[in-house]
């Protein structure tokens, strides 16, 4: 599998929490391309064990994306949002977008008014006077809500980055774009699955819902009861755990919800050395992964969080076209040494 290919496919799909079914059923798809078998639990998690044991180990990538959802519709179309997920306007701008029905997305544009004017009950003008919020938001549809209410838009309809936006930019040895979290991972994932030799008790998951709350894996990891679980996720460039945009996979050493034990951030550190990896290890003031927060509610005994080295994390995201293929080594390298 060729990274960058797959990433580029997987970008293009739009999943946002919720609705993700267009995803889930790619990446069973390509699952199936490498040889494995997949199934799609009640909770929208593609799984694929190795083996027939009782699982201990979870490897875990998600699928969905930070997205909007419809709040009302008024009666000259005109859409009210809000935000599903860590997604700020100022991370989006206006532009394309997509309200996504049970048949084709229906095209809009998100809107934050004129600023050709000093009234004060301008979005404009109010956004002088404090952050940007989603409260300022609109967006602009062409049709009226009878017209949207017989193609199913409602309180509810998830929106989503238009697909002229969704495009993969190389830039020399990085790569941007929206959504490399955790699409890029997703990658990782697929190719530590196809790399991976003859595992027993072992099962990858790429999980649902996990910027609302991780509630794909801990669905998942409840029923299971593993003893490890590895989640493959983004390592944020931020001044606080401060890390380089380069291949190099990232360790999360804590978030905001869990710390993984001392013996076993040595330990993927004696993994990455014998493997001759560089090895970047951050400490994060907020944040969560599967991992992290499956283990702070006593679904798993031993997190561990790996990250792609990521700029603009929840905006138009820039990583080392290298970083996925460095991740998913590290990633066999750890489960082999686990199992």
């Amino acid at each position: 599998m060729r990274s960058l290919e797959l990433l580029r496919n997987l970008t293009a799909i739009p999943a946002p929490p919720g609705k993700e079914e267009a995803l889930a059923a790619e990446m069973t798809r390509l699952v199936n391309e490498i040889g494995h078998g997949a199934i799609i639990d009640p909770k929208g998690n593609v799984l694929v064990q190795l083996g027939r044991s009782k699982p201990r180990i979870v490897v875990t990538a998600h699928m969905e994306e930070i997205a909007l959802i419809v709040r009302r519709v008024l009666p000259d179309g005109t859409l009210t949002v809000t935000s599903l997920g860590g997604l700020y306007p100022w991370k989006l701008g206006e532009g394309p977008v997509e309200i996504l029905t049970s048949s084709d997305p229906i095209l809009g544009v998100l809107g934050f008014g004129s600023i050709h004017t000093n009234d004060p009950a301008s979005r404009a003008q109010k956004a002088k006077e404090k952050p940007l919020d989603w409260s300022s938001a609109s967006v602009f549809t062409g049709l009226d809500a009878s017209e949207l209410a017989l193609l199913g838009v409602r309180p509810g309809s998830r929106v989503v980055v238009a697909t002229s936006r969704r495009s993969i930019v190389e830039l020399g040895d990085h790569v941007a774009g929206y959504f490399l979290d955790d699409r890029a991972d997703l990658v990782s994932w697929l190719l530590a699955l196809e790399r991976l030799g003859d595992q027993d008790g072992v099962v990858f998951a790429a999980t649902s819902a996990e910027e609302v709350g991780g509630e794909g894996a801990q669905y998942l990891l409840h029923h299971l009861q593993p003893e490890i679980c590895i989640a493959l996720e983004l390592g944020p460039v931020v001044p606080d755990a401060p890390s380089e945009l380069t291949s190099a996979p990232s360790l999360w050493v804590n978030d905001g919800y869990s710390a993984p034990a001392a013996n076993d951030l040595d330990l993927v550190a004696k993994v990455a050395a014998e493997i001759g990896m560089p090895l970047q290890f951050q400490a994060f003031s907020r944040g969560g992964s599967d991992a992290s927060c499956s283990a702070s509610r006593g679904l798993c005994a031993r997190p561990f969080t790996l990250g792609l080295p990521m700029e603009n994390s929840h905006g138009f995201e820039i990583m080392h076209r290298d970083a996925m293929d460095r991740l998913a080594d590290l990633t066999v390298a750890l489960v082999e040494r686990l199992a």
